[in-house]
């Protein structure tokens, strides 16, 4: 569920030497950040106190972190913005920057305020409120996040990066057809140039699009970002979930492999593990699992942790309900998002604690989302308070969408059905 934020930043939106920075390129086949970097790099050869130049470098790299999935890029950004600093401390494109990192690397309040502090310094700056919309959406502070996205429209109606956050708080809202919408305008709006822009949009498009049982459309899109983007991560996790519907479990298992291996996190084992269970390789899931247990405890005290995947793991698989208890809770305690509410109440559901998980779950239904998984866990947990008709209903909704958790629900469902004596004890 981690994921380095992914909503689009166009250089444009931050300084006219970016736009100019991230257009040069000297022929060579390099994706769009490398060239950025490039271009960025001959600037400061050229004139190695050009602040402007720094920054530049600061966001290629940045941009190259999700080219890559790769959180180095966002240690190297830092470095390039200290440079700036040096030469013109406070620099506002500077302050900006830095706030893309700190959401890069999960530091949701810290972006949150630094982002508050540019806002009131230049109320008019576009791009300050698409961090407020990130971080605020990060955070589970979904009015405030709704509020900036619109700011973002208002001051410049149709920019990318204010459709692109439009669209996934439409999402979590429960429209997903509006989400498309506004998706299929900002692929539209791409420069060519821009393919990982594009292959990003395709990408979300065939999320979408998977997540309401459109299966097929999802993996066109998927196959055409990758055309667009040869091995992008994102693309590879999605189609992984499109052959896993299809039961064609070991071609998800060498997505998910080629996946991990250009991004070796945590959380991409976790999703390798799953599909090594799907395939029937149970010793190899059991050995990836481990793994993924010791990475991601390497880094659940940080903020850019797997924990999600971590409280998932000891609730559905290693049958140890108390520590993903502690996990949720150390979680719940810097964060508020719907996915975060949703773990949380799951963890309290598998220690027995029903009533608080019904209150956990309800707060993220409320915000409008349409997920399978938390429909899934919203029926389970009712389920388990004898609210039979609520389960149904919740189970139903589940059963609607598209994936694994849908499956699951419906044979939860079909286990109430088939009870002549009430509601069914598991």
């Amino acid at each position: 569920m981690r994921r380095i934020i992914t909503c689009l930043m166009l250089a444009a939106l931050v300084t006219p030497v970016f736009a100019e920075t991230a257009t040069s390129t000297d022929g060579k086949k390099l994706s769009p950040a490398e060239q950025a970097i490039a271009a960025a790099d001959r600037l400061i050869e050229k004139n190695p106190r050009n602040f402007e130049a720094y920054n530049a470098l600061a966001l290629a790299l940045s941009r190259r972190a999700r080219e890559t999935s790769d959180p180095r890029f966002y240690s190297q950004g830092e470095d390039a913005l200290k440079s700036s600093f040096e030469i013109s401390p406070g620099n506002f494109d500077g302050e900006k920057i830095h706030v893309w990192l700190l959401l890069g690397k999960h530091e949701f309040s810290a972006a949150r305020k630094a982002a508050l502090a540019l806002n009131k310094r230049t109320p008019d700056d576009v791009m300050v409120y698409g961090f407020l919309t990130d971080a605020n959406v990060e955070l589970g502070k979904y009015k405030d996040a709704e509020t900036a996205a619109q700011m973002m429209l208002d001051l410049r109606p149709g920019n990318l990066p204010g459709i692109t956050r439009g669209a996934y708080l439409r999402e979590l809202f429960g429209d997903v057809d509006g989400a498309l919408g506004l998706m299929s305008m900002a692929l539209a709006s791409t420069p060519p140039a821009e393919v990982e822009d594009a292959a990003w949009i395709t990408t979300q498009m065939a999320h979408l699009n998977f997540s309401v049982g459109r299966v097929d459309i999802a993996e066109q899109q998927l196959q055409q970002a990758l055309r667009l983007f040869p091995g992008y991560h994102y693309a590879l996790g999605n189609l992984a979930k499109v052959r896993i519907q299809q039961k064609r479990y070991n071609e998800a298992v060498a997505l998910l492999q080629q996946r991990y291996d250009g991004a070796p996190h945590a959380e991409n084992l976790y999703d390798l593990g799953e599909a090594l269970e799907l395939a029937g390789r149970k010793a190899d899931a059991e050995a990836t699992f481990q793994k993924f247990e010791q990475k991601s405890l390497a880094e659940t005290g940080i903020s850019d942790n797997s924990n999600h995947e971590l409280i998932l793991y000891y609730a559905d698989h290693a049958n140890q309900p108390d520590k993903a208890l502690e996990v949720a809770r150390r979680e719940h305690g810097r964060r508020h998002d719907v996915f975060t509410q949703d773990c949380y109440a799951w963890a309290l559901h598998r220690n027995g604690q029903d009533q608080e998980a019904r209150q956990q779950i309800d707060l993220a239904l409320a915000v409008g989302i349409r997920n399978a998984r938390i429909f899934r866990h919203a029926g389970e947990i009712s389920l388990a308070l004898n609210e039979t008709a609520a389960a149904r209903d919740f189970l139903v909704q589940a059963i609607a969408l598209t994936g694994q958790d849908s499956e699951q629900a419906q044979a939860t469902l079909a286990l109430i059905s088939a009870s002549a004596k009430g509601p069914v004890t598991r």
